[in-house]
């Protein structure tokens, strides 16, 4: 069996069942973001899903937009319309869809509480509320800013973040991240972890995404999938010819954790377009596969092709080891090609394919046909 590897993770608890945690004291002028609504049936502990072996999750990502704080956000709202329409089909075809993972930039400025409140937790909650499924969110930079661990910014925006999502994420400690947005858990065979990719360097975050892939019962969890905002690899307007901070230190912290312990798949955003890596890797136990997708169609505003990424500088940073990659689906160079959209994973024990669903009218098909399997 191929080791797969997920990152996000809730240890044996049901995930969203935790009771309310009250908001701290407000700051004069600020206002307070309020709770997301979860599910009224969150993800089962994850003893109970072990003999579930065919599901299917909804990934996308960065649905910040120009409306923030203002009015409901209309194009995210088109993104979850499809992913309400999508879930009948999904569960006929035997695959129900069982929860929701983001990668990023909910809103255009995080520490602006009136743009969670009315712009974005209103359309999250068709999904928690009329599908009744639950929702993972990993932040990216403008939910969370670029500042470090600590300076008041961050901790402004970290606190709009943990509130928005208090009955969302995991509360076990050994699936949450005290003081950061990261946080972990598991379903069926595969297991999942969602990290702050704007700190990239930080040495705590860094070793508890360690120790969870570290710790991992390989066994019951085969397949791992990391999810974070910052692209490895992307040809977008943050990457093409250049590599931006935050990707280059996730390049040199983060690809050689992930490569030791199999991660199967990183599923991240920031350019708002699709993009689809796969890595190849050889180690003592032979050849593995690593799928790097990029999902930024969640709604804000849509981004082109920019250029490739030097893949041969890419491939020999990893040295010894032996790492190849190959650009497999790449964005356009016209806007109109890119549209806003979401992806379907269809799991069924270690294996998994992927599907494409855009909110305009022409099929999105970037492999040239409507489902692939993520496989060689």
């Amino acid at each position: 069996m191929r080791s797969t590897l997920v990152v996000l993770t809730a240890a044996g608890l049901a995930i969203g069942a935790a009771a309310p945690r009250p908001l701290a004291q407000a700051q004069a002028g600020t206002v307070l973001v309020r709770a997301i609504r979860p599910p009224a049936t969150p993800l089962p502990p994850e003893a109970e899903s072990a003999n579930v072996t065919k599901f299917s999750f909804f990934a996308y990502g960065d649905t910040r937009g120009a409306a923030d704080g203002q009015a409901v956000q209309p194009e995210h709202g088109a993104v979850v319309t499809e992913m309400l329409k999508a879930i009948p089909t999904e569960k006929q075809a035997g695959f129900p869809v069982r929860f929701v993972i983001q990668s990023g930039d909910a809103v255009v400025n995080g520490r602006d509480g009136r743009q969670w409140n009315v712009s974005y937790i209103p359309v999250v909650e068709r999904l928690t509320q009329e599908a009744g499924l639950p929702y993972f969110f990993a932040v990216g930079n403008h939910d969370m800013g670029t500042r470090p661990v600590g300076d008041p910014d961050r901790e402004a925006r970290r606190k709009n973040v943990e509130d928005s999502n208090a009955l969302l994420w995991p509360t076990d400690p050994s699936r949450k991240l005290a003081g950061y947005p990261a946080f972990s858990f598991g379903f069926g065979q595969t297991f999942f972890i969602a990290f702050d990719s704007n700190i990239p360097d930080d040495p705590v975050q860094l070793k508890w995404v360690s120790d969870q892939l570290e710790r991992l019962d390989r066994a019951r969890f085969p397949i791992v999938v990391v999810f974070f905002h910052h692209p490895p690899l992307t040809t977008g307007p943050h990457g093409g010819p250049a590599v931006e901070r935050e990707s280059a230190s996730i390049r040199k912290n983060y690809m050689p954790l992930f490569r030791k312990h199999h991660v199967r798949m990183t599923i991240t955003g920031h350019d708002h377009l699709y993009d689809h890596y796969i890595e190849h890797y050889d180690d003592s136990t032979g050849t593995h596969r690593m799928d790097q997708i990029v999902a930024g169609g969640g709604g804000a505003p849509i981004y082109t092709y920019r250029g490739e990424q030097d893949l041969d500088a890419y491939a020999a940073a990893a040295a010894p080891q032996r790492v190849s990659v190959m650009h497999a689906a790449r964005p356009s160079t016209v806007e109109a090609e890119n549209p806003h959209h979401f992806l379907i994973f269809e799991v069924d024990g270690d294996r998994i394919w992927e599907k494409w669903v855009a909110t305009s009218a022409a099929p999105f098909m970037p492999f040239g046909k409507p489902r692939i399997e993520l496989t060689d």
